[in-house]
């Protein structure tokens, strides 16, 4: 990206531009494009707050891919529109990366019998920023082809455009940087193109919204959207009820655009149709609907009882299994007779001294035979402190 001419502190509070022109026209193009200064626009509270509800999990159920026809008028097929969203890694400018929403479109026809194209690329963050994006726009005149670029890029505390039109052999670069902080509740091409799914799956537009938007000459201007209600229409042989959304760009200095947006309940484009365009995209197979997943409660089980005892076949494995214990047990205890001795000794001092703590008393009996017990000598008296609590009420 070229960054020719900017000064660092130039964007603090303002927008800059450089302008660079090749060719004949170079001279008369770089005069007219000096930038007026002029109180940017701003997205208002209703914008921005629907923007900031917008979470992972819900963008995710939007990620899918279709395709569409681009037809004229009188229905002659003049290409085709491709649209896929889908989870992608950017690379910041710290060579941190992250996950994020990746949109991907491409359009290729005919117009009046000449080729057309567009092509757009973008990364957004999971509140529609925009990080990167990359549009190219090309109609190939006989006389004096046409080719517009425009680059998007977040710079840490601003946004750099890259705009570039290539008429014939006359070239015109331009170079904008916009304060980041301005561009609160800005609305990129890609960015419109994953927001529009979403209020498809909501079936609501945000009320009184107004957004920021660039137009066909790059300055910011104000976008709205509106719900025109739903409709019923055909695909592919089939009814199928569609929400209808007027996306408008209310430019200043460039041509103010409308478009009406005919989306499924999944966010999937059925129908685009821009104001004054001789043509359309419609689709022409009917896309398999996603709906929205709902959790079933987890099932309650009544608790029955179970009469094993007159079941012959669990009642023969109790008494197999019974038999098996009593037969191991009888071992271990023929080959560990101190363990039997042991027990012994100590249910006689229970009963011998019958406290009233058998866990504290049963604590002090078996203390000694554990290995963490401090070694004493034998000959010491066997009347030393216990170091638990005294048994005897008389000597608490």
């Amino acid at each position: 990206m070229e960054t020719a001419g900017y000064t660092p502190g130039s964007a603090a509070g303002s927008m800059s531009s450089k302008v660079q022109s090749k060719g004949p026209k170079a001279k008369e193009q770089q005069q007219a494009s000096t930038p007026e200064s002029l109180s940017p626009p701003k997205a208002n509270a209703e914008a921005i707050h629907f923007l900031a509800s917008l979470s992972e999990e819900e963008l995710q159920k939007l990620f899918f891919s279709e395709t569409l026809a681009m037809v004229s008028n009188t229905g002659e097929p003049q290409g085709e529109l491709t649209i896929e969203v889908q989870r992608g890694k950017y690379e910041g400018s710290l060579s941190t990366t992250s996950h994020c929403p990746l949109v991907h479109a491409v359009s290729r026809g005919f117009m009046d019998k000449m080729l057309c194209g567009n092509s757009l690329l973008g990364y957004l963050s999971w509140n529609l920023e925009t990080l990167e994006q990359h549009s190219q726009e090309f109609i190939k005149f006989h006389v004096l082809p046409v080719e517009r670029k425009m680059s998007l890029l977040k710079q840490e505390d601003q946004l750099a455009m890259t705009r570039s039109v290539k008429e014939g052999e006359d070239a015109r670069t331009e170079v904008t940087f916009f304060p980041w902080h301005s561009m609160e509740g800005f609305i990129s091409e890609a960015a419109n193109l994953l927001m529009l799914r979403v209020m498809a799956w909501r079936q609501a537009v945000p009320s009184k919204a107004r957004f920021l938007a660039l137009d066909t000459e790059g300055k910011l201007c104000y976008s709205t959207y509106e719900a025109l209600g739903s409709q019923t229409i055909q695909v592919d042989g089939q009814q199928v009820e569609v929400f209808i959304v007027e996306q408008a760009v209310h430019s200043d200095e460039g041509v103010p655009m409308s478009c009406l947006y005919y989306l499924l309940s999944d966010g999937h484009l059925a129908k685009r149709v821009q104001v004054g365009s001789p043509g359309c995209c419609v689709v022409t197979k009917m896309p398999i609907l996603r709906e929205e997943d709902e959790i079933e409660p987890r099932p309650e089980f009544e608790k029955k009882p179970l009469p094993w005892e007159d079941d012959m076949e669990l009642y023969s494995r109790f008494l197999e299994r019974k038999e098996q214990l009593r037969l191991s047990h009888t071992r271990y205890l023929q080959q560990h007779p101190d363990a039997e001795a042991l027990v012994s000794d100590f249910l006689l001092f229970v009963l011998l001294r019958q406290p009233d703590d058998v866990v504290t008393f049963a604590a002090e009996f078996f203390g000694p035979f554990s290995a963490r017990y401090p070694r004493t000598t034998p000959l010491r008296s066997s009347n030393r402190p216990s170091p638990f609590r005294s048994l005897d009420p008389l000597l608490r």
